[in-house]
């Protein structure tokens, strides 16, 4: 019973947290088309104290998520930019470790592996990338946790390295691991989003540690759990990759 009790208790704690990130104004563009009314009923009409109900019912509200996520997605619609001026000045760190904790990546000998629905799949090195077109952007990094920043990033725009190394255009998912263990993955859409890019640096600067040297993929019209860091390799597939946070029941399209 006594669990059942700390079971009901987190489910109502979910319910109103989800309540409390619509209203934040920070995160209403990200999060306004990500919760219905049709996902709040499926919670508050469970059985709470059923845990697997719930993990059943979470599960139901994130597949819709994301359908729903990616039939308003707009490929087009660019995110909004900043000045300069407007930077986050220390920007802030942010992962599933500490600071004291971020991989020290060797950047001579990096090799970006690619692998899956791809033509080309020989490594990339950082001089390599470095020598392809670069794109600027200042941009705002939003968290799940509710808070925000500008940054600026620099790199290659992704869908012109998807080009050079001949992606399948018309695969469903790309996946990312990290060499902090992490990975995650998007949908091709939001891979070729004018916006989304293999970002090298960091206000004019190589990538520090802490941001994902020696490269992270920056996407604006996506939530920052989405942006993965120290990428090491990438892969395009058909088969759904799931991720870090979203094998643990974060929404997978997690974006715009």
């Amino acid at each position: 019973m006594k669990k059942n009790i700390i079971v009901h208790h987190q489910g109502q704690a979910m319910l109103a947290d989800a309540l409390r990130q619509v209203a934040q104004p920070s995160r209403r563009q990200f999060l306004q088309r990500s919760l219905s009314l049709g996902g709040l009923s499926l919670l508050t009409g469970c059985n709470i104290g059923d845990q697997a109900s719930v993990e059943a019912a979470l599960a139901v509200v994130s597949r819709f998520n994301d359908r729903a996520q990616g039939w308003l997605f707009d490929p087009s619609r660019l995110a909004p930019t900043y000045p300069d001026s407007m930077i986050t000045r220390p920007f802030p760190f942010n992962a599933y470790y500490g600071l004291d904790e971020v991989e020290q990546v060797d950047g001579d000998a990096w090799r970006l592996e690619l692998s899956g629905l791809v033509a080309d799949k020989k490594p990339w090195s950082l001089p390599q990338l470095r020598a392809l077109p670069q794109q600027t952007q200042v941009t705002r990094h939003i968290c799940v946790e509710g808070w925000s920043a500008i940054g600026k990033w620099g790199g290659v725009p992704f869908a012109h390295f998807l080009d050079l190394v001949g992606a399948d255009k018309t695969a469903k998912y790309i996946g990312f691991k990290c060499a902090d263990d992490y990975f995650t993955s998007i949908d091709m859409a939001t891979a070729r989003h004018p916006q989304t890019i293999m970002a090298l640096s960091w206000d004019g600067q190589p990538l520090p540690p802490e941001y994902g040297y020696p490269m992270k993929l920056r996407m604006p019209t996506k939530l920052g759990y989405k942006n993965p860091k120290h990428v090491q390799a990438i892969f395009v597939t058909n088969t759904y990759p799931g991720g870090y946070w979203e094998d643990q029941g974060y929404n997978w399209f997690g974006g715009s």
